[in-house]
């Protein structure tokens, strides 16, 4: 079973007089006028600030995400809605939208921003990625293989949502193997790779899992 989603805290809370304010007509004007999120999304940071609310999100994030789901759209055009905002943002409003997929009725529309992030270099774009959302919609071997980039690009596996709930043995003994080549080479073996691997046993050799367990 999967782990509940994360949901965005409502940044209201925090904001002063007049970010509050401009957050509540930025909403009614999105609701009324789905364009201007275009102009409005990008603003949220210089409005509001970007304190860190808890640990997944800033308070910029989070009132990007209360702009996403003032959209009156569904379907195809909010999915080409959120990917405009996606690809013409800063690294900062792409990590509140990959944020907020959750929270949007995208079904698998989304996939193909989760894919452009996972196929990038930047660790704070992988690590959004691989959220709720990717967690309930990205197919098996595609989740395996953004769990093995994580490694290399050593991308806490502690951030990935879900992960318990989405190993199988494939991902394990992709893993172990990792881990194999890492012992062969003399290097340490990520830590947060070991409940991967020892949930699936026998998916390395006796010998290699014998050093594999000795190091943890």
């Amino acid at each position: 079973m999967l782990p509940p989603p994360i949901t965005a805290p409502d940044p209201r809370p925090t904001l002063d007089d007049p970010a509050r304010t401009w957050l509540a007509e930025a909403t009614a004007r999105i609701a009324s006028d789905p364009g201007a999120i275009r102009r409005l999304f990008p603003a949220a940071r210089r409005r509001c600030g970007r304190t860190r609310l808890d640990a997944h999100w800033t308070v910029d994030e989070a009132v990007r995400a209360v702009l996403l789901t003032a959209l009156p759209l569904r379907g195809r055009a909010l999915a080409d809605e959120v990917a405009g905002l996606y690809r013409h943002g800063d690294p900062a409003e792409q990590r509140a939208v990959l944020g907020a997929l959750p929270l949007l009725d995208l079904g698998d529309l989304a996939l193909p921003l989760v894919r452009e992030a996972l196929r990038g270099n930047d660790n704070s774009l992988i690590e959004a990625a691989l959220g709720p959302y990717a967690t309930e919609h990205l197919p098996d071997g595609e989740f395996r293989q953004a769990v093995l980039k994580c490694v290399f690009c050593e991308v806490p596996l502690g951030r990935v949502h879900g992960l318990t709930a989405r190993a199988d043995h494939e991902l394990a003994r992709m893993l172990a193997d990792f881990a194999h080549e890492r012992l062969a080479a003399g290097r340490d073996v990520p830590d947060d790779i070991r409940p991967v691997v020892r949930a699936f046993p026998g998916v390395i050799g006796e010998e290699v899992q014998h050093a594999f367990m000795e190091e943890s």
